[in-house]
C-alpha cells in the first residue's frame, strides 16, 4: 500500500502599500506565495506548482501575479522608505 497526495504551503513574502484596483483604497497588500508539494507517506518531496498573489487587507480582493511581478514587488518592499516617510503608491489592477 502506497500513500501519496499533495500538501499546500502558504508563505507571506512582504506587506506593501498599494492602491487596490478593486476597491480603490490605498491600503496594505500582502504578497503571498502558495506552493503545492507532492507527498509520499506524508513526507513532502518536491514542488508541483507555485503561484503568487497579492491580497488587499481592506476588501480582501486577491490578484494573481507572475513570478517576475512578484519578484519585482518583493524588491520594492525591501527598498521601501522607513515608516513615516511618504512613498509613491502603485495601483494593482484586477485581472479579467
Amino acid at each position: 500500500m502506497i500513500i501519496f497526495g499533495t500538501k499546500g504551503y502558504l508563505y507571506q513574502l512582504a506587506i506593501l502599500t498599494l492602491v487596490c484596483g478593486h476597491c480603490g483604497n490605498p491600503s496594505a497588500h500582502t504578497l503571498r506565495k502558495r506552493v503545492t508539494k507532492f507527498t509520499l507517506f506524508f513526507v513532502p518531496l518536491f514542488p508541483v506548482s507555485t503561484k503568487y498573489a497579492t491580497q488587499c487587507t481592506f476588501c480582501g480582493a486577491e490578484q494573481r501575479l507572475t513570478a517576475e511581478q512578484a519578484e519585482q514587488l518583493q524588491g520594492q518592499a525591501s527598498s521601501a522608505p522607513p515608516a513615516g516617510q511618504p512613498s509613491g503608491g502603485q495601483t494593482v489592477r484586477p485581472s479579467e
